[in-house]
């Protein structure tokens, strides 16, 4: 058996496999115990596991939590709204829309990784909501629909498919003519490194008009081993490059120190940070929100001249309307007919000079 398929099949989703990696707290077993959700990840995932600490970034991203029953700030059916499902528009349930020439196009609600913060958690870890993903249907429908330039492959993860079904999705949305990229949003890299195997990468390697991206999610730094490096590294080799979108979490990576070794630690495996997301209003995750305006602060005090601009992602909130950039400009200090006064990282202020247009 192929080592990603072993991971799977050995997948820690019981009390007794969790104990083989870390020593389980009372209130986990009871919130695990008595929370009918999804939950589990890969044995490679599990052993970055700080057995001892319950704070752990990576244990609080996997393991459910009795928070989840609370509820003040989460929208209900969100994914129904955030995904506009519920409009004029006849769409298969496998395509998602908030722009007018890309799509989102689900192709599964399994995941190496269930992570407790999802913000399909209504589809994924809930199981609440029922979608039917016809991959044939929701090809059809892009074929059809001419306006759509670029498609966002995603889950669940799309990288839990065999390659058989991966290069099928590949081969057929290359013979659209009006498609120019496609992306993939996948874990893989982070949670299930073995994925990235010489059958995967002959799929992804061919050069074509249609380029592969792919888009990873790493929220803390301690999620990033050699085997991640390696896998990236083979994605590179590809022709493939690598993004990463992080999550604001609370108590994961919510802190100037945790914010900054996250995106200089990307970097060191390839990884280029791309978005930090808002934690999204999905029912159940109430206790991972931090305030708005807190990611716009952690790129201004940890990122921004404090590090290698490389480093620093753009802050979001992915909403039913489109992503919303939310990045204040803390750097201009005054202006008038003359000059500009700019102040840098530091509190330095200096002049520039104001060109009428």
């Amino acid at each position: 058996m192929e080592a990603w398929k072993e991971q799977l099949h050995n997948h820690v989703n019981t009390i007794d496999r969790l104990k083989e990696y870390i020593h389980v707290t009372p209130e986990e077993e009871e919130a695990i115990g008595e929370m009918k959700t999804k939950w589990g990840t890969t044995p490679y995932f599990a052993s970055l596991m700080d057995p001892e600490d319950p704070d752990c970034p990576i244990r609080k991203q996997v393991i459910p939590s009795l928070k989840e029953r609370e509820n003040t700030f989460g929208i209900p059916n969100y994914l129904i709204w955030k995904e506009n499902r519920d409009t004029g528009e006849v769409r298969p349930d496998s395509i998602a829309r908030q722009y007018d020439d890309r799509i989102a196009f689900t192709v599964t609600d399994v995941c190496a990784n269930y992570c407790r913060h999802c913000f399909r958690k209504e589809l994924v870890v809930d199981r609440d909501l029922k979608l039917r993903m016809d991959v044939d249907e929701g090809i059809d429908w892009i074929r059809e629909h001419t306006e759509i330039r670029d498609v966002l492959i995603t889950g669940g993860d799309p990288f839990i498919l065999s390659d058989e079904k991966i290069e099928y999705v590949i081969r057929k949305l290359r013979e659209i003519p009006h498609l120019e990229m496609i992306r993939f949003g996948t874990r893989a890299p982070i949670v299930l490194p073995q994925r990235i195997t010489d059958g995967l990468k002959k799929i992804l390697r061919p050069y074509h008009r249609i380029p592969i991206w792919i888009n990873t999610q790493c929220n803390h730094a301690n999620e990033l081993t050699e085997e991640t490096a390696r896998a990236v590294y083979e994605l590179l080799t590809c022709g493939v490059n690598v993004g990463n979108q992080a999550v604001l979490l609370k108590g994961i990576n919510d802190d100037v120190e945790s914010f900054r070794r996250l995106h200089q630690k990307l970097l060191t495996v390839r990884i280029r940070p791309y978005y930090v997301f808002y934690c999204e209003p999905a029912p159940g995750i109430d206790h991972f929100r931090t305030p708005v305006e807190k990611g716009a602060e952690l790129i201004r005090d940890a990122i921004r001249g404090h590090t290698t601009g490389l480093a620093q992602p753009m802050y979001v909130i992915a909403t039913n309307i489109g992503k919303i950039p939310l990045m204040p400009d803390y750097y201009i200090v005054d202006k008038n007919e003359k000059e500009y006064t700019l102040r840098n990282y530091k509190g330095k202020e200096t002049k520039w000079p104001n060109m009428p247009e």
